[in-house]
């Protein structure tokens, strides 16, 4: 039983479709615009991305890498780490074979050397080490080198210590 005022089911699915198709006609000249870009710098919402930059285009891994270090604020700790990673590239494979990078903290790099003479010799070569390592890895990362040579035994602790004299006449 249908009152005079109301509406009636096929009635009412006829308004309701109505009234969005309306909806859909006010707000299409605003998305149509959007879609083009208009070359305000405003993201485009859909479509194929056509000619020119898109934040949808494919990105070079690297730059997007870049990016998201400097995003993250990463780029000191990734400066860092090449100096261990990448020690033969830093300093040159012939150093590199004779030495290791042992420490880095607060701008210190420990280094710590094959054998004394070597040690001597890095020590020498500080000042350019100091160069290389702030042309491949970027200035101030490293601001001073601290070198040592190959680390001895120590006889004094350990799983096997016996009280004594030591290995005096061990090697002899």
């Amino acid at each position: 039983m249908d009152l005079p005022g109301e509406t009636s089911g096929p009635q009412l699915a006829r308004a309701v479709l109505d009234a969005a198709k309306a909806r859909r006609e006010a707000a299409a000249p605003r998305r149509r615009s959007a879609v083009g870009g208009g070359g305000d710098g405003q993201r485009r919402l859909r479509g194929y991305s056509g000619p020119g930059p898109d934040p949808r285009d494919p990105q070079l891994l690297g730059a997007v890498l870049s990016r998201l270090m400097k995003a993250r604020g990463w780029e000191q700790p990734a400066a860092e780490a090449t100096v261990f990673g990448a020690w033969e590239r830093v300093v040159g494979p012939e150093i590199a074979q004779h030495s290791r990078p042992v420490k880095l903290e607060d701008g210190e790099l420990t280094v710590e050397a094959r054998s004394t003479a070597w040690a001597t010799q890095l020590r020498l070569l500080a000042g350019s080490l100091l160069q290389k390592i702030a042309r491949e890895v970027g200035h101030n990362v490293v601001r001073k080198l601290h070198i040592h040579g190959p680390a001895a035994p120590s006889w004094s602790r350990g799983p096997r210590r016996v009280r004594g004299r030591g290995p005096r006449d061990t090697y002899g």
